[in-house]
């Protein structure tokens, strides 16, 4: 039986490697594969990883640490953990309104997360079956029929739901735990692999310059904004992942060295994904900036032209499957402890609930489309903002310095007031214009209009 959390009675990771595979694996996910080295293009190559990087420091970093202290600090659920200990801290059990909102931003990605991640799991089997071969990397309306209809995306979102609710089942220790061990050190291998193949029989020059060479005159307000919503959105705070993981973190680990772990790692696979894709997109001369379209179009029929096209092309969808997978068991496990915690329901049943729930949800995402437009701004625009924004507030105003002090009494006061400086006045104004732009991408009410025309008047 495993020991109990500092402050209450949920199982401590077997170690801190185990700790830092299913945080990383929760962190990395299909963003990281497309949609950082795609925002990279769209705004200008180096001057966004630039901006990229110190977003991560001042903005996403300070909240990583924040969520894992106030999960650590209780022990119990997101929900339970910032009601509690708002009440031991004087304050109104009202602040539980912060693990509330963050639980229900975190399960409104997976509907449609699990149906993308279907959709790589059956990418991925085409690939090693050779289903791409001879299609044009030019028309990417080839490909598209290999994978269509509505009842082929149910059935791939069905399959990946089931193993999700499987794993989170299992246990922390049984399931996520061995999992993550397993998955997360192959998912390093590949990607490095795929790297080096990439830049050895791709475009290496012209990537490098692409990522790497200083062009720090194209660092508009645009490009700020948008480096700064990747790194929120990479890192994966405000989704009460960090925080139900931080539960069952040992008093003995150090906070802020393993969020910087995270962090830095989260970070460099999103730039080794660069690595990976551009030199193949230069190659062919597609659009760098082309997104999602350009993975699940174009690019399978050029893995398939590449030499070994079919382990190759097969092996980045897994590897997109394990990021997949990764991702979606923290989500799914921080709706579950909930639902074991406050709902009193068993571990298995609890994941089970929340598990068909989702994939009911998913459903309903694949025959009418539109709903999956909703989720998406529900959860991306509006709920991890705010529940980001929520914590910052929580843990840099209403939890007391002392109380956070305790919780990173590994770090060195630098460190700490570094820390302090960051929650309680950068990382909220960061997050608050997040979500400015989100609700303006939506209700179109001049924000982004205003920043553009920023933008033109460099």
């Amino acid at each position: 039986m495993a020991a109990p959390s500092a402050g209450g009675s949920t199982p401590q990771w077997s170690s801190r490697f185990a700790f830092l595979m299913a945080a990383i694996g929760s962190s990395v996910g299909l963003g990281n594969l497309w949609r950082f080295p795609f925002q990279t293009g769209q705004y200008g190559g180096s001057a966004f990883v630039f901006v990229y990087l110190l977003c991560v420091i001042f903005v996403a970093y300070p909240i990583l640490i924040g969520e894992l202290s106030v999960g650590r600090h209780k022990g119990l659920s997101a929900v339970g953990s910032t009601h509690r200990l708002a009440v031991d801290s004087g304050k109104s059990g009202g602040w539980g309104i912060v693990g509330v909102v963050q639980v229900i931003a975190g399960f409104l990605i997976l509907p449609t997360y699990g149906v993308i991640a279907g959709q790589v799991m059956a990418y991925s089997l085409m690939a090693f079956l050779g289903e791409f071969a001879g299609r044009a990397a030019s028309d990417a309306a080839s490909v598209a029929p290999l994978y269509d209809g509505a009842t082929h995306a149910l059935l791939w979102q069905s399959l990946f739901i089931a193993i999700t609710i499987w794993i989170v089942a299992l246990g922390v220790h049984k399931g996520i735990e061995r999992v993550s061990v397993i998955l997360m050190p192959l998912f390093f291998l590949m990607l490095a692999a795929l790297c080096v193949y990439a830049l050895i029989t791709g475009d290496a020059g012209k990537t490098l310059n692409y990522l790497f060479a200083p062009r720090f005159d194209e660092i508009t307000p645009s490009v700020v904004l948008a480096a700064m919503g990747q790194a929120f959105f990479s890192i994966g705070v405000g989704g009460a992942i960090m925080m139900t993981y931080g539960s069952f973190l040992s008093r003995n680990e150090n906070i802020a060295d393993n969020a910087g772990v995270i962090a830095g790692a989260d970070t460099l696979v999103a730039v080794v994904a660069g690595l990976m894709l551009f030199p193949i997109v230069f190659s062919v001369g597609l659009d760098p900036a082309a997104g999602s379209s350009l993975i699940f179009g174009a690019l399978p029929a050029v893995f398939a032209g590449m030499p070994a096209g079919s382990i190759i092309g097969g092996a980045f969808f897994f590897l997109a499957f394990i990021a997949a997978l990764t991702s979606s068991i923290s989500i799914l496990l921080v709706a579950a402890a909930v639902g074991e915690e406050q709902l009193k329901l068993g571990r298995s049943t609890s994941a089970i609930v929340f598990g068909v729930l989702s994939w009911a949800l998913g459903a309903i995402a694949i025959f009418l489309p539109d709903t999956a437009t909703w989720f998406d701004f529900i959860s991306g625009s509006v709920a991890l903002p705010l529940g980001a924004l929520l914590l910052a507030i929580f843990a840099g105003w209403i939890v007391p310095r002392a109380t956070m002090r305790g919780e990173l009494n590994n770090a060195s006061e630098g460190i700490f007031r570094f820390w302090r400086m960051m929650i309680r006045y950068v990382a909220p104004i960061a997050v608050f214009l997040i979500l400015l732009l989100g609700l303006d991408a939506k209700f179109n009410f001049g924000l982004n209009a205003y920043i553009a025309s920023l933008t033109a008047g460099n």
